[in-house]
């Protein structure tokens, strides 16, 4: 049995629980994809799923849902992807009732992901830039979706600094034809904030959100603060919040589709630099220091995304490949591991 690197807990709690070892390659059903992990991203629910059993889940689980990387492996009925492709995805679907989340998340040397889930890389993206977009990216769209965001409203977004509330801003005149947006953040990121195309960033620390005399059509909550700031909120508006459960009875919750079509989508957006990720200057971490990272995160002070890379890397032969299973497709030599 073949081996590999990962972070795993064994028991829920704090950060302190996690473990780096040894754990098996595992091996891609039919529909799969092996691939090697070069860069993954971390997301609250990665910590929430440890802190407490929110979904079913069998000891040892590996944390993390973001991850981009290279295919080595692939399932007999994969079509679309071939060995050396540049992939990105987010590999757990939550939202998907017939299946359990993954035991074995992105925080490994090597994952499997159904083919539907990922999608090739941009060329002019690095993997930390391209692990930081899957789970933030689908999140901000689909909270448009839910509140059935209409060309030419005006928005405010509570949390513009947040990993999906950078995103949330730089979609909502670009893909939703936003006519105002305007966005909340606190004073040292109010700068930062505007660069991602809001007509006016709120300093929370410094205004209350009743003494803001505009009210907006759609309100759009990151960080779970709509107890307070639904007083934005035109009388029939939207509110959106992506966290759970909803802190205000108007609220409509939001979470996400998991899909690598969204991101195939939104391809040329990326190409021409009309969205950019957001990785926070503090949070690249090594993958050695994965604990570091979760301790980082859990702060709730991050600018933009969280990203773990440096991986272990190293080249897998196809003979290699080939006792994991010998009834994968596989190419010869796995594309020379990469190098930031």
């Amino acid at each position: 049995m073949k081996m590999q690197k990962a972070w795993f807990y064994e028991e829920y709690g704090p950060k302190e629980v996690l473990k780096l070892g040894d754990l098996p390659i595992p091996s891609p059903l039919h529909n799969q994809l092996l691939v090697q992990v070069y860069a993954a991203a971390l997301n609250p629910i990665d910590s929430k799923r440890r802190f407490r059993p929110i979904f079913p889940a069998e000891f040892p689980v590996v944390p993390g849902c973001d991850m981009a990387g290279v295919v080595i492996g692939k399932g007999a009925n994969v079509k679309k992807f071939n060995i050396g492709d540049e992939v990105y995805g987010n590999i757990q679907d939550f939202n998907n009732s017939m299946e359990k989340p993954k035991q074995l998340g992105t925080l490994a040397q090597f994952i499997v992901v159904e083919e539907s889930l990922v999608a090739r890389k941009p060329k002019c993206l690095s993997f930390e830039e391209a692990a930081s977009l899957p789970l933030a990216v689908q999140t901000a769209i689909e909270g448009f979706k839910t509140g059935e965001f209409k060309k030419g409203q005006t928005i405010f977004v509570v949390g513009g600094a947040g990993g999906v509330g950078t995103l949330v801003l730089q979609l909502a005149k670009l893909l939703f034809g936003a006519s105002y947006v305007v966005s909340s953040c606190s004073t040292p990121k109010v700068k930062f904030v505007k660069q991602f195309g809001a007509d006016e960033v709120v300093d929370y620390t410094k205004t209350k959100y009743e003494d803001i005399q505009d009210k907006f059509d759609f309100l759009y909550d990151t960080v779970g603060d709509c107890k307070k700031s639904f007083v934005l909120a035109k009388k029939d508006a939207a509110i959106v919040d992506i966290t759970w459960p909803p802190s205000h009875p108007r609220a409509v919750y939001s979470s996400l589709t998991v899909s690598g079509e969204i991101l195939e989508k939104l391809r040329p957006y990326l190409e021409r630099g009309e969205i950019k990720p957001v990785i926070d200057p503090k949070g690249q971490y090594h993958f050695d220091n994965v604990i570091d990272a979760f301790g980082y995160i859990e702060t709730g002070r991050a600018w933009g995304k969280v990203v773990v890379s440096h991986f272990p890397l190293e080249e897998i032969h196809s003979t290699v490949l080939s006792e994991i299973n010998p009834n994968i497709k596989l190419n010869g030599l796995a594309k020379r591991p990469y190098k930031k």
